[in-house]
C-alpha cells in the first residue's frame, strides 16, 4: 500500500470486515500526513514513506482492536476548535455542540445588559463546554470543575492553548462552589454528567466501554443519581435569574424536566431534540426579569 489510495483502501476494507467505521482509516492518514481532506483526496497517487506506512498500519490495527481514533490522534475537533484528548476524559460530540449553542442563544434573550455572568461548567472533562463558552461569549465568566485531577490536567492544558480564561475546581460536582463563602452565585449551570443506567455499560461499544472513562458514563440504577445531585444542590447557589443546561440520554428529556420542575415550580423547562431526533438538551430558564 505504497500510494494514498492504496492505504485508504487497504484501511476502509480492514476496518469494515473488523466491525468498525471504515471512515477512519481517512481521519489516521491525514494525521499521520498532515493533511486536510481536500488536499489528501487531491494527492490519492502520492507515494507513502516506509515510516508513514508503518505509522499508519499501526494505528489501523489499534483502532480495529477497539481504541478509539481521538485516543490514537489525541485530539478531538469541537465548535471549530482542537481539544487535546486522552483516556482520562470523555471525547467531546457533536451532540453537546448543540448543548452550546443552546446556551449562546438563550443568553441573549434572557440576560440584558453587559454585565459579566457567572458560569459554571460541572463535570468539565476536557474543557470542551467551558472553554468554548469562555471564548465565544466575552460576557461569560467561568469556572469548571470535575472530581478527577487527572481529567483536569488535560481540560487546562486545551484552555491554554486556546486562550481561554477559566478557573479550574477540584471536587465533587457543586462542592467547590458551596464551600467557598466568596464565590459569586451562579448564573448559568451547564452539565453533561454521567447518564447512562448502570445496566446498560454493558450494552455499549467496545470502542466506548472499554476506552472511556467509566466515571464519566455510568448514571447510576436509571442514569439520573447526578441530575438528582445537581438539582438538590444547585437551588441555593442560583442567581434569582439563571439559566441551567443539561445534557441527557435519549429517553430521559421528560423525567429530567420533572426534577428541574419540582425543584423549580416558577422555572420554564423545555426538552430539545438533537439533530438526530433525540431528546438530548434540557434547559431550565429561571426568573421573570432578564438582566
Amino acid at each position: 500500500m505504497k500510494h494514498v489510495y492504496e492505504a485508504l483502501n487497504w484501511a476502509s476494507s480492514f476496518l469494515r470486515e473488523a466491525g468498525r467505521d471504515e471512515n477512519a482509516g481517512e481521519l489516521l492518514l491525514r494525521h499521520h500526513l498532515k493533511m486536510g481532506r481536500a488536499t489528501l483526496l487531491s494527492n490519492l497517487r502520492l507515494v507513502l514513506s516506509d515510516e508513514q506506512q508503518q505509522a499508519f498500519k499501526s494505528h489501523v490495527l489499534k483502532h480495529a482492536e477497539g481504541i478509539p481514533v481521538q485516543y490514537l490522534i489525541g485530539y478531538e475537533e469541537f465548535y471549530g476548535r482542537k481539544f487535546n484528548v486522552n483516556e482520562e476524559v470523555l471525547i467531546p460530540r457533536p451532540e453537546t455542540e448543540e448543548l452550546v449553542e443552546g446556551i449562546l442563544q438563550r443568553t441573549v434573550h434572557h440576560f440584558h445588559g453587559s454585565e459579566k455572568l457567572q458560569v459554571v461548567d460541572v463535570g468539565t472533562g476536557s474543557g470542551a463546554i467551558a472553554i468554548t463558552l469562555a471564548l465565544e461569549n466575552s460576557r461569560f465568566d467561568v469556572a469548571a470543575i470535575d472530581i478527577a485531577e487527572e481529567s483536569l490536567r488535560i481540560a487546562k492544558q486545551n484552555g491554554e492553548e486556546l486562550g481561554a480564561r477559566v478557573r479550574w475546581l477540584h471536587g465533587d460536582l457543586l462542592a467547590p462552589i458551596a464551600m467557598d463563602s466568596e464565590m459569586k452565585k451562579i448564573d448559568i449551570l451547564v452539565s453533561n454528567p454521567p447518564y447512562i443506567p448502570d445496566e446498560e455499560i454493558e450494552t455499549l461499544s467496545p470502542v466506548v466501554k472499554d476506552h472511556e472513562p467509566m466515571r464519566a458514563l455510568a448514571g447510576g440504577k436509571d442514569g439520573l443519581d447526578f441530575y438528582r445531585r445537581l438539582i438538590h444542590d444547585m437551588q441555593a447557589l442560583l442567581n434569582p435569574t439563571a439559566l441551567i443546561a443539561f445534557e441527557i440520554g435519549a429517553g430521559q428529556g421528560q423525567d429530567v424536566k420533572s426534577l428541574l420542575e419540582q425543584a423549580l415550580p416558577l422555572a420554564k423547562v423545555e426538552i430539545v431534540f438533537d439533530i438526530n431526533g433525540k431528546d438530548r438538551m434540557v434547559y431550565a430558564l429561571v426568573g421573570d426579569s432578564p438582566r
